[in-house]
């Protein structure tokens, strides 16, 4: 399915925190993931991933292209002159033909290229001063400050490696500062998408999450606000541990049985874009 991004008037959605939060887990989380790369072995390279149809090289060589997209975004939004690369972009069609074209590759090949990769977008966002971070870029959901670029780019990595990590038996990261802005993220993006669709939600809803603890509020009409806070009463409170509530609102795994639900509507954004159940 097509994403519809919102380039013209306010964004389309806002998470409350400070400005470049989101720089040193970015960083942090990426470096890890070239050193358990590093460590692989050919046959690890070539074994399934938790993406369905996909190697672990496959995964890799879908971030090398990645980076490459949020470098461009956050210079082009630098420059003035963000760009609208998403307008007719398909997140459940297209990445697959632009992995074909790297299977011909090798692992180390694969590798440098994601390094290198890394490097130019990290590149683009280091040192960037609060007018940097406001500035606004393409991301799926739209033109949006850079700051929720980058914490776009945080959660995308930070499930694509578990996507690695975990069924080849190795134990996956939990930094807490990384666990809290992909769940505040998560949250937010799958109503944001269905905004303008016949699954958009409305209303006030709330995470409360453990291990790290978290608590925060989710208004959702015409954008999405992120706010820290306990759950207002009455509203549609999620529950449970953090990290597994990233990965079900990520399409990793179901939503708790205790799950209100609301929230099962709210995820419908995400997962009709990635055409999933």
């Amino acid at each position: 399915m097509l994403i519809s991004p919102r380039y013209e008037g306010p964004p389309i959605f806002s998470i409350e925190g400070p400005v470049g939060d989101s720089f040193a887990p970015v960083v942090r989380q990426r470096r890890r993931l070239e050193a358990t790369l590093v460590g692989l072995s050919k046959d690890d390279w070539g074994s399934a991933s938790r993406c369905v149809g996909w190697t672990v090289q496959d995964v890799v060589a879908h971030l090398v292209g990645v980076n490459a997209f949020w470098q461009g975004s956050v210079i082009a939004g630098l420059s003035g002159t963000p760009t609208r690369i998403l307008a007719d972009f398909d997140p459940a069609a297209t990445p697959p033909l632009m992995v074909d074209g790297m299977r011909s590759m090798g692992p180390a090949e694969v590798l440098d290229m994601f390094v290198s990769s890394n490097d130019a977008f990290l590149g683009a966002i280091a040192g960037l001063d609060e007018t940097g971070w406001s500035t606004l870029a393409e991301s799926p959901p739209g033109h949006v400050p850079i700051r929720l670029l980058s914490d776009h780019a945080l959660w995308d990595c930070w499930v694509h490696e578990r996507d690695v990590v975990l069924p080849l038996g190795l134990t996956a990261a939990v930094e807490p500062d990384e666990v809290r802005s992909c769940l505040r993220y998560a949250a937010a993006l799958s109503p944001a998408l269905a905004i303008g669709t016949e699954n958009a939600a409305a209303g006030v809803f709330a995470v409360e999450a453990s291990n790290p603890d978290l608590c925060f509020v989710l208004e959702v009409g015409d954008s999405v606000v992120v706010r820290a806070g306990p759950a207002p009463s009455g509203a549609p409170c999620l529950r449970g541990g953090a990290v597994e509530l990233v990965e079900a609102l990520s399409i990793r795994a179901p939503l708790p049985f205790s799950a209100p639900a609301e929230w099962r509507q709210l995820l419908n954004g995400l997962a009709t874009v990635f055409d999933s159940a």
